[in-house]
């Protein structure tokens, strides 16, 4: 999913005595990089010019390829699976394959679960919103987001994401996204519809991943999200005073620094295991 809050979560009005503080912009993105490291964090949001993050990956070309072809089907004439096949070849990207023999060899892979995933979807029944922006403010948030896919199922809002990756989720994910918690408020609010159920579309196996939530855990979910930009809000205002040197920005070592786009940059990082 996209970042749509831009470089910086902070306001770019001059603050005058007596003025409301502003209110923090973010995605869920900038929320998520935050809590995963925070020196991931300096590195993509505050630094200036921002390091060079490692070249693309295939498994991000692989996504980037599915996302769009599966954005593309709906807004066809010709709905039927084997058209998404064709959308994933014209979109293909050949970067961060170890050869061309490889990237082919995904591509068909990558054709046939797309392929497959499609045979479940209704074509006659097109979502309410594909790649939709969707946002919402609080007293003290900004929230932004693009959603993969709205659907309106007899009345009932759902919010689709689509996963690409080689692990399947299950209903703990659905359940502990906060993305999906906060397009789901935020679809509530901008369509003044309630809105609960979100899923997890895991399109290489077509297993779907879903959770209803409550009112009361959509309304933690935002909190949590207030709670996590008053965070940054510090650490932004720190590295404003303090740039790099700020001691609010350490590395947060997991086995997730082996896939980070800025290891080459972090010493810590280097050490958490094998490229």
């Amino acid at each position: 999913m996209a970042d749509v809050s831009g470089t910086s979560g902070r306001a770019e009005q001059a603050q005058f005595p007596g003025m409301p503080t502003p209110l923090y912009a973010a995605s869920a993105s900038r929320l998520l990089a935050w809590l995963d490291c925070p020196r991931r964090y300096r590195f993509h949001y505050l630094d200036r010019p921002r390091p060079a993050p490692r070249p693309q990956r295939a498994h991000t070309s692989i996504g980037v390829a599915v996302h769009n072809a599966l954005r593309d089907w709906w807004d066809g004439s010709d709905r039927r699976p084997q058209a998404g096949a064709r959308l994933v070849e014209a979109g293909w990207i050949e970067v961060g394959f170890r050869d061309p023999i490889q990237s082919q060899a995904w591509l068909e892979r990558t054709r046939a679960e797309v392929t497959a995933y499609l045979q479940g979807v209704d074509p006659t029944r097109p979502p309410l919103g594909v790649e939709r922006i969707a946002a919402f403010k609080t007293d003290t948030l900004a929230f932004s987001g693009r959603i993969d896919r709205l659907d309106d199922r007899d009345g009932r809002l759902v919010v689709v994401d689509y996963k690409t990756g080689r692990r399947p989720f299950g209903a703990d994910d659905a359940r502990g996204s906060l993305p999906l918690a906060l397009y789901a408020a935020a679809v509530w609010r901008m369509f003044r519809r309630r809105c609960v159920t979100v899923e997890l579309h895991h399109v290489p196996t077509g297993t779907v991943a879903w959770h209803e939530h409550s009112d009361e855990s959509l309304v933690r979910k935002v909190r949590e999200a207030e709670s996590i930009a008053a965070d940054l809000r510090r650490a932004d205002a720190a590295y404003a005073a303090d740039g790099a040197d700020a001691a609010c920005f350490p590395p947060r070592v997991s086995p997730l620094c082996q896939w980070c786009d800025y290891r080459a940059h972090c010493r810590e990082g280097q050490q958490a295991g094998p490229e």
